[in-house]
């Protein structure tokens, strides 16, 4: 029995040899770090770590953030780091000894200020003992630690303190590569002057956090930005009222002889009911030249499968020098030097010429004394101020979205510019002038859709009529109105042509409201092809 007693004794030595073997060897292939920390009155964390064993490149990663709530991060600070080189947050070991201080470290919790620091992390070599040593300003209240991962919730090897109460002690084996050993002691309220240090992390759903403060001052904002665009347009961008309000008396036919509202001439009209000078305008304007006089409109014959075309034709007995500098500027950009041109060839070929007449058209509804300002110009600037304050309320809202919660006073801002940009195109105001004007078109527009022909004398009907037939381009009522001119020539016989619009063989006025349709829609593509004339 004695023998068989010394053999399970032999054996357990021997299990208890070779137990113990991995634990001294793992001490052997790790590093040791003695770590000694004194928390001063100012909230200042200061570490001193004496590391010995290990291998060479050794390396620490410190814990620099961590998540503190919701909406923010806790940050710690490094700063005079000794025996060692810091860059960003890693220390590379220099000497045995390493100094250095970290400021929010720590916070108040539970009625006590409460320490807590990552005392042994992120070393890249395993750790095999690790002591720590803390001297706080006050008497201890609390004290716990935790060793492996950040999150771990495992108690480290010991923690106690010494019989005064005022040096918190902590040991742990063993910690991998990576892993942490935290430490946390509580220490009377005021013992400290030290804070955390909050930074707030960006979502989208706290940097547009909608709340009693931030929904009152989008509110208020929008309120305050979208009036203001109100009262722009309500004090610059208004039509400036007619006395009386009245669109007077309309007769177009006076003495025989044709009068349109107040003299004005198609492109003026379609300029100053939309406040554009566009394609419309022009076509009109082309319309109005031919049968003024100025120029002849010759359709070509075409085959089956042929696109229409027509032939312009400069009349050379017309006063050209007696048209409006629009109107002289369009007739010298169709025929540039030229007797004819085929409205196909005019595609794409005169830009910087509608340029001109454009500009001249803007210059002349100012010069009528119908806008105060081009209203081409006026759109611009305030379209250009709009996009102005939408970028600035980009800019706001990014700037507000990252640092703060109020990142919705940044849309309000948004909101105001894009309501400027789209109400710039409203901007252009009529003189009183310009008003009365555009009430006595309104009331000639209303007389040409009515019906009534009025009391024309039968053989001028022709004449007549075709000089309201640019109007009616003006007005989207070009084939009712070439209806009406087809429909009213001298003798009540069918007619092969009209002094200012030549058909082809075969062709008659039964046809003219067809072509004219079409030849008003081939014009306007041409000029729009150039890319150079939208509306603004």
């Amino acid at each position: 029995m004695t023998g068989f007693r010394l053999t399970l004794a032999a054996l357990g030595a021997t299990a208890l040899t070779l137990t113990a073997a991995p634990a001294a060897l793992a001490g052997t292939a790790g590093i040791t770090d003695d770590v000694t920390m004194t928390l001063g009155k100012d909230g200042t964390l200061h570490v001193v770590e004496k590391i010995s064993g290990g291998s060479s490149g050794l390396k620490r990663t410190f814990i620099t953030r961590t998540r503190y709530d919701d909406g923010n991060d806790r940050l710690y600070q490094i700063s005079n780091v000794k025996g060692g080189t810091f860059d960003g947050d890693v220390l590379t070991v220099t000497s045995g000894t390493v100094e250095y201080d970290v400021k929010g470290a720590v916070m108040s919790s539970g009625g006590v200020e409460e320490l807590r620091w990552f005392a042994v992390s992120g070393w890249n070599q395993q750790v095999a003992k690790a002591t720590v040593k803390v001297q706080g300003p006050g008497q201890v209240q609390n004290l716990s630690c935790f060793a492996g991962e950040l999150s771990s919730a495992v108690g480290c090897t010991a923690a106690s303190m010494d019989h005064t109460g005022t040096q918190a002690d902590f040991e742990q084996e063993n910690l991998a590569t990576g892993e942490a050993l935290t430490v946390v002691i509580g220490y009377p309220a005021g013992s400290s002057k030290g804070t955390p240090i909050l930074e707030r992390r960006f979502s989208l759903a706290s940097a547009f956090t909608l709340n009693t403060v931030t929904g009152g001052a989008l509110a208020g904002l929008l309120v305050l930005l979208l009036g203001g665009v109100g009262l722009l347009y309500w004090t610059r961008g208004r039509d400036a009222r007619v006395a009386g309000g009245d669109q007077g008396a309309v007769n177009p036919v006076q003495n025989g002889h044709f009068s349109p509202p107040d003299g004005v001439r198609p492109g003026q009209i379609g300029t100053l009911v939309d406040e554009q000078a566009d394609v419309v305008d022009v076509t009109a304007t082309i319309v109005d030249l031919a049968v003024r006089g100025y120029l002849r409109i010759d359709e070509q014959p075409r085959q089956t499968y042929d696109a229409p075309d027509w032939l312009l034709v400069r009349l050379p007995t017309a006063p050209v020098d007696a048209l409006l500098p629009y109107e002289k500027a369009l007739h010298d950009a169709i025929f540039d030097g030229r007797d004819a041109v085929l409205l196909s060839q005019l595609s794409g070929t005169f830009a910087a010429h509608l340029g001109k007449v454009r500009d001249a058209l803007y210059a002349d509804v100012v010069k009528q004394g119908w806008f105060a300002r081009r209203p081409d110009t006026e759109r611009t600037r305030w379209t250009t101020v709009g996009v102005v304050l939408i970028v600035a309320g980009v800019l706001a809202t990014a700037g507000l979205a990252w640092f703060t919660t109020y990142g919705l006073l940044g849309l309000a801002v948004i909101i105001a510019g894009a309501a400027l940009a789209i109400g710039g195109q409203y901007m252009p105001a009529k003189t009183a002038k310009g008003s009365a004007a555009l009430a006595h078109t309104l009331g000639f527009r209303e007389y040409l859709f009515s019906g009534e022909l009025g009391h024309v004398p039968e053989q001028h009907r022709v004449e007549l009529f075709s000089r309201y037939l640019p109007y009616a381009v003006i007005f989207d009522g070009v084939e009712h109105w070439s209806r009406v001119v087809a429909s009213v020539t001298g003798n009540g016989h069918q007619a092969d042509n009209l002094y200012w619009y030549h058909g082809p063989a075969e062709w008659d006025l039964s046809k003219f409201a067809g072509s004219m349709r079409t030849f008003c829609t081939t014009t306007s593509g041409a000029i729009s092809a150039t890319r150079q004339f939208r509306s603004l």
